[in-house]
């Protein structure tokens, strides 16, 4: 048996050999340990990471946050801060802006963005770029003394753990899911027993009855429940395990039929990580995902390995669900409190205000703003959402008025318009060096022309649109109404950036995948597809029939047909093959042109690709 409560070990399979780069680079060094090593390649600086190792301890400093930036900026990272379920206590937001204006300029302007600014992710985390290695310890001494940190951000291990953004405070919550988020947080972060999981682990904990945490495309999901024990009604939690969508393997989460109180949630948790550490395949990092051993071993011998080997006390059988109640995303258009945009009332008569960030970009300034508007209105406490959004909670009612007249707030509006408020847009080959195509700033003009040039029709509020450079799916893109995915193609003899074009996917009571109907569509032409698109949905839905359940009902042949690419007035500054650039938005973006530093001896840092 194993104490989950404290990540004890089980004997598990015995590997005599480490059969993948990546497994024998965590042998070496993972965890706790790759700080003091991290600290040390920051004081000697960039040029100490020998050539030959950098991939090792690249891979190692994502367990920290970091992710190495792509590709013409070598010596830049990526860090990643965690938030646990998004929440931002009084004092850290502005921590962050700090942060970002002092350490996260870059060489080059983003002329959307500007110079510094702050990502706020799909996983309710936060990005900083452009940071350089020798600035790291003084950035965790700052985060860690003000209760923020980087650790298991990125990595083999828990990632941030996401629910709903006003879990607590939501007067529709069913279970109140944030002390469950911080328990697991804070019993498995560093844990040394569940340091080292064959891949990433996701983990959605929602208490609320709209489905907002997304449990259905996370590793492990606590879903709100109730049920008859001993005569009384409890509420809890039932699990579901195995969702994810990256690469072209997405997965909804199973019923493990297995119901948990908000006491044993934190114990159970450790003891599904436990059963994912001993039982995850490290022999191939594709198939190392949870997702996978649950194909391989079905609901039913999971729910038995589990109850044999890692839990001591009998599993109760999942109780009932809310599941459909489910509105978050559910495609049913009509806005509201679904998606936290907008004004709404809390469990104890106060408000929160959900601001709408276009594809999750802030710039430093204005999230020092944000940090102050929360602190003269609300709590100081900031929260933020699975769509890339920010709450600004504890808001008085008769504080309302004045916090809706803000400047801050004309630009990230608490009623933006449906184009705005359904964009979502991954890094892309800004800095990722997995995408295929430029990405934030080309949603942002998406987003723009369609709410100058299309209308909606009658009765759609919501209309989901979310762009994803690669297969990876950091945006989330199967589960949209219209889903964006980084392709190549060639127009006029010229190589160009394309987008896949996929349809009607969603989550609520029954959840979808999106269907993958268009192929390759040069950018410049996916805003004309998307205007035909919601013109003929106009012309043959019968009667207010939804988005979703329009293109449920076609067959394969009339959902191709839907898409009809088409050059418009729209225009595209990004056609050309930005991942070949050093950085897209660069004057002279050739890779000749980057300012990485060079070794010792003169020459360019090799490539990692």
């Amino acid at each position: 048996m194993v104490d989950a409560a404290v990540g004890g070990l089980s004997d598990g399979p015995e590997r005599e050999s480490m059969p993948t780069d990546v497994e024998r680079w965590k042998s070496e060094v993972y965890g706790n340990q790759i700080r003091e090593h991290l600290y040390q390649f920051a004081e000697n600086g960039w040029e100490s990471l020998p050539d030959d190792e950098r991939d090792a301890w690249f891979e190692r400093f994502k367990w920290w946050g970091l992710y190495h930036q792509r590709n013409g900026q070598e010596s830049y990272f990526m860090m990643r801060i965690g938030t646990p379920n998004g929440v931002l206590k009084p004092g850290q937001t502005d921590v962050v802006a700090e942060i970002a204006k002092e350490y996260a300029t870059g060489p080059v302007e983003n002329p959307e963005f500007g110079d510094a600014y702050v990502d706020w992710t799909t996983r309710q985390s936060i990005q900083l770029h452009w940071i350089r290695l020798e600035d790291i310890p003084a950035i965790f001494e700052k985060l860690e003394a003000n209760g923020l940190s980087t650790q298991q951000a990125c990595g083999d291990s828990w990632r941030n753990i996401v629910g709903c953004p006003v879990a607590g405070k939501d007067r529709h919550e069913h279970v109140d899911a944030w002390s469950v988020a911080e328990g697991l947080h804070e019993t498995y972060k560093g844990n040394e027993e569940h340091t080292n999981l064959p891949r990433k682990w996701k983990v959605s904990v929602t208490g609320c009855r709209e489905g907002c945490g997304q449990g259905d495309i996370n590793d492990l999901a606590f879903e709100p429940a109730y049920k008859t024990i001993d005569g009384e009604t409890v509420d809890g939690f039932n699990i579901r395990v195995g969702g994810g969508l990256a690469r072209n393997e997405p997965r909804f989460a199973r019923n493990i039929d297995v119901f948990v109180t908000p006491e044993q949630a934190i114990e159970v948790g450790g003891a599904i990580s436990a059963l994912f550490r001993d039982h995850g395949d490290r022999e191939n990092r594709y198939s190392a995902r949870i997702k996978f051993l649950m194909d391989e071993w079905g609901p039913e011998k999971f729910r038995e390995v589990l109850q044999d080997e890692y839990v001591d006390w009998e599993l109760e059988t999942a109780g009932t669900d809310f599941r459909e109640e489910y509105t978050y995303n559910a495609g049913g258009g009509q806005g509201g409190h679904n998606d936290h945009v907008g004004v709404h009332e809390q469990n104890d008569g106060n408000y929160y205000v959900g601001l709408n960030v276009l594809v999750g970009r802030m710039g430093a300034a204005d999230t020092a703003e944000l940090a102050r508007l929360a602190d003269e209105y609300g709590s100081g406490e900031v929260r933020v959402t699975q769509r890339q959004n920010v709450i600004i909670t504890d808001v008085p009612e008769e504080d309302l008025d004045a916090l809706l007249a803000e400047d801050l707030l004309e630009h990230y509006s608490p009623d933006p318009h449906p184009f705005m408020r359904g964009s979502i847009a991954c890094t892309g080959t800004e800095f990722c060096s997995l995408s295929i195509v430029e990405t934030k700033n080309r949603q942002v003009r998406f987003a723009r022309w369609l709410k100058q040039h299309v209308e909606l029709p009658d009765g759609v509020e919501e209309f989901h649109i979310h762009l994803s450079g690669c297969t990876a799916s950091c945006a989330q893109p199967q589960i949209a109404d219209v889903s964006l995915r980084g392709m190549k193609t060639r127009k006029n003899g010229e190589a160009v950036e394309a987008l896949d074009i996929g349809l009607g996917g969603g989550l609520g009571e029954e959840p979808q995948f999106a269907a993958w109907v268009g192929q390759r569509v040069p950018v410049d032409e996916v805003p004309g597809a998307i205007k035909n698109l919601l013109a003929s949905f106009d012309a043959q839905r019968e009667g207010a029939e939804t988005f979703r359940a329009f293109i449920a009902r076609q067959d394969e042949a009339a959902l191709e047909a839907l898409i009809e690419p088409e050059e418009t007035s729209y225009e595209d500054p990004y056609m050309h093959n930005t991942k070949l650039t050093w950085y897209p938005y660069a004057e002279d973006d050739s890779m000749d042109a980057s300012p990485a530093p060079a070794t010792a001896d003169g020459t360019p840092i090799a490539s990692d690709d």
